[in-house]
């Protein structure tokens, strides 16, 4: 099957995530392993026993997922199932270009260390939030976004009717109280430590930016579709730019997935924790064909898929 790898973001994460794998698998022990030694903190202990409010906490979130997705990726690698094109949610976006090819596994971890604290401490310095506006349309949310006083934006597309709102505190609640008042069905207010996708972001943008520039690239050597343009390429150059826009931008998430229905992708794996990014396949592709490793029993049910 010509397949698509999925990566997850922040969210994805729970306590335990990754023990059954570490303990099964040589590949995943060594992905552990190394990632403890680069991060200079045990991703493991963290990751398999928490505590979770030092989990959640974004400077431990990132790294921790990624290892995660990594892990898993190598053992499909190792077991010879390898992706037509890899995309990437937030976060997950550095996972997919290691998958790609782009990036060592050593330079996307440091790069996605180095992106949890500055988003952490933007966060405490600029606080704001996130919510999920759920079931209005995109241009309705946007609409709101312009109308609404304070610093508010559409931060995260992540299917038809489910806009991600990030911004300052004040304007956020805001917004959801009109949003509410307009047809919204529900409004979620995300766990996450600070305004991602937003302009309060931008203050930490350099700093990313030039250890992006500063990491050493390599031409993808499959499709790559970046969150900020949902267009596939293989261009690094093209890569970098998406990933520095996409530290203040919106993850266009409805149009990457739309994108590999274009490409006649035959199915989607979500490689890492939980399941949101199936969730959304299935929302926004009703009958695409969809299924995600997570733990050990899930690679022994991909074998009858």
């Amino acid at each position: 099957m010509r397949w698509a790898f999925l990566f997850p973001g922040q969210g994805s994460q729970y306590v335990g995530m990754g023990a059954d794998l570490y303990g099964r698998s040589g590949v995943a022990r060594r992905v552990y392993d190394e990632a403890a030694e680069v991060l200079g903190w045990d991703v493991r202990e963290l990751s398999f026993r928490g505590p979770e409010e030092a989990l959640r906490r974004t400077e431990h979130t990132q790294p921790a997922v990624f290892v995660h997705s990594v892990a898993v990726w190598r053992i499909l690698e190792e077991q010879g199932l390898s992706p037509e094109v890899v995309a990437g949610h937030s976060l997950g976006e550095y996972t997919a270009l290691v998958a790609a090819g782009c990036l060592s596994f050593k330079d996307g971890l440091e790069l996605v260390a180095l992106r949890g604290r500055l988003m952490q401490e933007a966060g405490e310095r600029r606080p704001g939030k996130m919510a999920a506006v759920i079931g209005l349309a995109d241009e309705e949310v946007e609409r709101l976004c312009g109308e609404t006083d304070g610093e508010v934006v559409a931060a995260n597309f992540n299917a038809p009717g489910q806009v991600v709102v990030s911004g300052e505190t004040d304007a956020v609640d805001r917004l959801a109280e009109r949003a509410k008042r307009e047809g919204a069905r529900r409004i979620v207010f995300l766990k996450v430590s600070g305004a991602f996708h937003s302009p309060l972001m931008g203050e930490v943008g350099a700093a990313l930016e030039h250890a992006i520039r500063a990491a050493s690239w390599e031409e993808a050597r499959v499709l790559v579709i970046p969150n900020i343009t949902a267009r596939p390429t293989q261009d690094p150059e093209e890569l970098k730019k998406c990933l520095v826009a996409q530290l203040i931008g919106p993850v266009q998430w409805t149009r990457t997935l739309y994108a590999l229905k274009e490409m006649e992708v035959e199915g989607a794996l979500e490689l890492g924790p939980g399941h949101v990014l199936q969730g959304l396949v299935r929302r926004t592709l009703p009958g695409f064909k969809v299924s995600g490793v997570d733990v050990w029993e899930d690679l022994e049910r991909l074998e009858g898929i």
